[in-house]
């Protein structure tokens, strides 16, 4: 038996993130100001269609993610293919910081979490990325100086994601405690922690190792455009 996780997208655009969908049926693709992700229920003709169908013009994109390279549709050709490492965190997790630093991110601080994960490429920001839910950050004088979150939601498995910080600001273990204070928010709510990682980012498996995450599976990310 598959487990949800072999299809992330896909199941979680199906399940607790049904309400973010503006494509449903045998494609279904997340609303484009919160991300480009879209999966198909399968690799057969109709599905293909209706993923290839919820592309929005020649500058549009769709990230599919799969435990293989997903079939460019047609009238669609691939842009890329990234490998990723699927990573998730199933014992005992540390409790939550004491770190009066940490804040609640919330719209007044959008503009400030959408420039450093422009700037640091932790994952796909768009506009309405920081409305998935939590996210928390560390401000230094005043600046946003490092941030980490959620994104992808499937029964009982959340999904860490936008860890950044700014290079000026890095080996001061503020992603770490971040991502303690996020891991904390899924355990109190029952969820599992679950991430991706572009594989080559070995520092950054390295410290999500450290954690408390084990490696899962391995996936592809294919990047699809209109022909």
């Amino acid at each position: 038996m598959n487990h949800p996780l072999d299809r992330p997208v896909w199941n979680a655009l199906t399940s607790r993130q049904a309400h973010l969908t503006v494509a449903n049926g045998a494609a279904v693709r997340i609303d484009p100001s919160y991300g480009p992700f879209a999966a198909a229920r399968d690799q057969g003709e109709e599905a293909q269609a209706a993923l290839a169908a919820t592309l929005n013009g020649p500058e549009d994109r769709l990230y599919v993610v799969e435990l293989e390279p997903w079939p460019a549709p047609a009238g669609t050709r691939i842009v890329e293919h990234r490998n990723l490492v699927q990573m998730i965190a199933e014992g005992a997790l540390p409790p939550a910081p004491d770190d009066r630093r940490i804040v609640l991110l919330d719209e007044q601080d959008a503009a400030e979490m959408a420039a450093l994960a422009r700037a640091t490429e932790p994952g796909p920001w768009s506009s309405a990325t920081h409305l998935y839910g939590d996210y928390y950050g560390i401000r230094i004088d005043g600046r946003l100086a490092a941030m980490a979150g959620e994104r992808m939601l499937l029964p009982g498995l959340a999904e860490l994601s936008g860890v950044a910080t700014w290079p000026e600001f890095r080996g001061k273990g503020f992603a770490a405690t971040l991502i303690a204070r996020v891991l904390a928010g899924f355990t109190a709510r029952g969820d599992t922690p679950f991430l991706h990682c572009f594989a080559e980012n070995e520092g950054a498996i390295r410290l999500y190792e450290q954690l408390g995450f084990r490696h899962r599976a391995r996936l592809v990310l294919t990047v699809l455009a209109l022909a």
